[in-house]
């Protein structure tokens, strides 16, 4: 199907900025959206940031303003920047990617696919 590296995480001191990436490899034409999650207190992973195929983007209320998804098609690499970070940015990473692949007859199975995540660490 599809699989996702990311990588660009790190240490940053508060009020500072990191760029993360994310590079898709396989059937990247079945992709329908992708995202960019970290994990929150009572979820396994909290949704940040989305871009679908169209290039309609929606971020959540906590990091608007200071978060931006894009997208290079060309190189098969969806990117977050992120600025102004919080001490409560400090998390893993995850980006995710969305879409539907069809069997041999046809049918079409949706999946989500994830990467290994990078690490955020916001510190003085």
């Amino acid at each position: 199907q599809v699989q996702l590296v990311e990588s660009g995480g790190g240490l940053v001191q508060p009020g500072g900025s990191l760029r993360l990436s994310c590079v898709a490899s396989g059937s990247i034409n079945s992709i329908n959206s992708m995202s960019w999650y970290r994990p929150a207190p009572g979820k396994e992973r909290d949704l940040l940031a989305t871009i679908t195929r169209d290039g309609m983007i929606t971020y959540t209320d906590s990091v608007k303003g200071r978060f931006t998804i894009s997208r290079d098609n060309g190189k098969n690499t969806m990117y977050l920047q992120m600025s102004n970070l919080k001490f409560e940015d400090t998390a893993v990473y995850y980006c995710s990617a969305e879409g539907v692949h069809y069997t041999d007859y046809g049918t079409p199975i949706a999946y989500r696919s994830w990467g290994q995540g990078t690490q955020v660490t916001v510190t003085v």
